[in-house]
């Protein structure tokens, strides 16, 4: 049987008990006491408007021949009905939630193919980067090795040279060694200085306080160098300026005495003439 026959059925039964309601209440309605003459021309009256009136025609329900409805079936098959509905709704909030994880792991493997591009990227700068540096090195302790063997046969060619002059030749080379010496005393002097100077800061554990500490510190010595820098500079001045007066004087009396000299010579000469 289908859904609309049983509907059809359904709304069937409820007409005819609305229509035994309506009775129902007719019979039960209370009756008023008047004469019996009253009473016969009423019940006449009203017998003869009831026959007036048109009668609902009821019609049986028509129930397919060999059927019977099942309002058991019926029940189970709305339940089954409200059942499939659920499971649907149930299969595609699983489906849409199965697509958005889906969609994350797709993110995540995205994610993590960029973070490993990006180390083989910078390993591969990293390593460009050191190789650009030894190049350097080697480039630079090339150039060294080239200055030093430059310098070597410079110095073979000035004692070659210096060893036809004479008898001055040991002198030479003995002022030359020290000289050499004495610009490598003052090169390794300074270095030591400033790599005293130049210590290292270590200021990466240091909290706010100590770090205001340091940058104070720092700016202290800074204010000190450039204090003694200064110094330095006026005492250079000074220096040279008493360097430039004792060679004026020494000078002067140079020419005095060559001046002196040739006064007395020839005054000699003109004597013995």
């Amino acid at each position: 049987m289908s859904d609309e026959e049983v509907e059809q059925v359904e709304e069937q039964y409820e007409e005819e008990e609305e229509a035994q309601e309506e009775e129902e209440v007719q019979e039960e309605a209370p009756e008023v006491h008047e004469p019996e003459e009253v009473q016969e021309d009423a019940t006449e009256e009203r017998e003869e408007e009831e026959e007036r009136k048109p009668r609902p025609q009821l019609t049986a329900p028509k129930i397919p021949e060999g059927e019977k409805v099942d309002f058991d079936d019926i029940q189970k098959k709305r339940q089954n009905k409200d059942l499939m509905e659920l499971q649907a709704l149930i299969d595609s909030h699983f489906e849409a939630r199965k697509k958005e994880e889906e969609e994350l792991i797709a993110l995540k493997e995205r994610i993590e193919k960029r973070r490993a591009e990006r180390a083989e990227q910078q390993r591969i700068r990293a390593e460009k980067e050191r190789e650009r540096q030894n190049r350097l090195a080697e480039e630079k302790a090339r150039r060294e090795e080239e200055d030093a063997k430059r310098r070597a046969e410079d110095d073979l060619k000035k004692k070659k040279a210096l060893s036809s002059m004479g008898a001055n030749y040991s002198s030479y080379l003995a002022k030359a060694d020290q000289k050499r010496g004495k610009k490598q005393t003052a090169r390794e002097m300074k270095k030591k200085i400033l790599a005293e100077r130049r210590k290292p800061l270590n200021i990466d554990h240091l909290g706010d306080d100590k770090l205001r500490d340091k940058a104070k510190e720092l700016w202290e010595t800074l204010y000190q160098l450039e204090t003694d820098k200064f110094e330095f500079g006026e005492k250079l001045k000074r220096q040279k300026y008493d360097i430039m007066t004792l060679r004026a004087r020494v000078e002067m009396l140079a020419k005095f005495s060559k001046k002196a000299g040739a006064t007395a010579k020839g005054k000699v000469g003109g004597r013995w003439k």
